[in-house]
């Protein structure tokens, strides 16, 4: 039986509050007690009380540019998402063991490309996609490490199982969120935790200077010098780049705070100039160096990819590692995992039609209704169209561009993902949320015990982006006693 302040709470389909005959799960039994006593008024004082700390903080990120840029909190909802550490540890392998198969994927596409040769995913996938760089064939990187930190997309679905909806492993974003938001919860709501085991996140910027460190060229001598490379403070996640630079205790430097001379990268610092061994960038590989690649880029250093291949800075991520986050080729991420290790996917990915499949596209054109036509490589949920949810003229016009350009599409079935408990104005409310754990990996790979969930704030949308309205939540990954039950089963 529902308790009162969950009166009128109506999910379309699978919670993760509410189980199937209308009760509330174990993992949220303690903190849906609490609500109760609380009130929805004590509720909304500590979210506000949450969203004021952000904004102080400077948990921003900005929208729009020039004149029109306004900087905006990620909106931040207060009940936090749990996971029990039975399902948490299943996500675990099942992330470790996809970073493992990138990461040789991505070995083999600048080396010997067995898996092209030997017809695994075709040839034209691979070197048409944007992400491939010629530049980067035959260079072998530090502990042959292409993607060192991997954000990967997940969603519950109706059957409760976690699956693979996307990888993120070019410049993956949104961790100093799910580090802040943390902050914010033991602040406002101290409480909540009393009960309940909450692996901690907080030695997330130690697990990644560590990483850094490991990777640095191994002519690299003396100590090391990592640095944290921004486009600059109207990027719309200046904030993680500087949280993260403070947070692990290196320098955050612009485009003009380096120069390369001798194939070497130096940083400009009050005393003179001083040698830089890892760059963990945060700028896009056509935007990195302006010799190398994109030369009209305004915020790239120039030689630093020459340096790079010559074996005298670290680039994290690699430049070229966009390869695998290619949503065409996440179609074929199942087969580099039995290609490569030999092993079946721990997590299952969401099915994928690649339109530069005929067979696949002709299923397109019949089912586009009932799928999810997206650009293979734009991002924030831009172009996405949802058939269901389209109209004629809509569908017609996006089955077109499809047509005129079949390498630049996927469709995938629309995921009915689990709603859980948000507060919306003065009730509490299902809604639809995605989950973006962070992997980061030097010699072993290590999952951050928490993620960055995202929640789709608008009524029936499925859309959970920032830029597009979304907002997010702290999410708790039991331990101990308090783990039996985290959202139901189906793991």
């Amino acid at each position: 039986m529902q308790p009162p302040l969950l009166a009128g709470y109506d999910p379309p389909g699978r919670d993760e509050l509410l189980d199937e005959h209308g009760g509330v799960r174990g993992a949220y039994a303690h903190l849906a007690r609490l609500f109760e006593q609380w009130g929805i008024a004590e509720l909304r004082t500590r979210q506000d009380r949450a969203e004021a700390a952000l904004l102080t903080s400077g948990v921003t990120f900005g929208l729009g540019a020039g004149d029109e840029r306004v900087e905006r909190i990620f909106p931040f909802d207060l009940i936090p998402r749990v996971i029990a550490a039975r399902e948490w540890a299943q996500i675990e392998r099942g992330l470790i063991q996809r970073v493992r198969a990138l990461n040789a994927f991505l070995g083999d596409v600048y080396g010997e490309r067995r898996a092209l040769h030997d017809g695994v995913i075709p040839a034209e996938v691979v070197l048409g996609a944007p992400g491939y760089q010629p530049r980067m064939n035959g260079f072998r990187t530090p502990l042959g490490v292409y993607a060192h930190i991997v954000g990967t997309d997940l969603v519950r679905g109706a059957d409760g199982r976690y699956v693979v909806l996307e990888d993120n492993l070019r410049t993956p974003s949104g961790v100093s969120y799910v580090l802040e938001n943390r902050a914010v919860m033991l602040r406002v709501a101290p409480e909540l935790f009393a009960a309940h085991d909450v692996a901690p996140v907080s030695d997330y910027p130690t697990r990644l200077r560590a990483a850094l460190l490991a990777v640095r060229p191994p002519r690299a001598t003396g100590t090391t010098t990592v640095v944290v490379l921004t486009p600059g403070m109207y990027n719309s996640a200046y904030f993680e780049h500087s949280f993260l630079a403070q947070q692990m205790g290196v320098e955050l430097a612009e485009p003009s705070d380096l120069v390369v001379h001798d194939e070497v990268v130096y940083l400009r610092a009050t005393s003179g100039l001083q040698r830089v061994d890892v760059v963990y960038r945060r700028i896009d590989d056509e935007y990195l160096d302006p010799l190398a690649f994109d030369p009209d880029s305004l915020v790239g250093v120039p030689g630093i990819f020459g340096a790079y291949q010559a074996g005298n800075v670290t680039l994290v991520n690699a430049p070229g590692a966009g390869v695998a986050d290619d949503k065409l080729v996440f179609r074929w991420v199942p087969e580099l995992i039995r290609y490569y290790l030999h092993e079946e996917p721990v997590l299952d990915a969401v099915p994928t039609l690649a339109a530069i499949v005929p067979e696949e596209l002709a299923q397109i054109r019949e089912h586009a209704r009932d799928l999810v036509l997206k650009p293979a490589n734009a991002s924030g949920g831009a172009g996405i169209v949802i058939g269901a949810q389209a109209s004629d003229e809509e569908l017609r016009a996006a089955l077109e561009r499809i047509e005129a350009a079949p390498r630049e599409w996927i469709a995938q079935p629309l995921q009915e993902f689990s709603t859980i408990p948000t507060i919306i104005g003065d009730r509490i409310a299902p809604r639809r949320a995605d989950l973006r754990p962070y992997v980061i990996t030097a010699a072993q790979s290590w999952v951050l015990p928490g993620a960055l969930c995202r929640v789709a704030l608008a009524e029936g949308s499925y859309i959970v982006n920032s830029s597009r309205g979304g907002g997010s939540k702290d999410t708790w990954v039991l331990t101990g006693a308090s783990a039996a039950d985290g959202g139901g089963g189906g793991c």
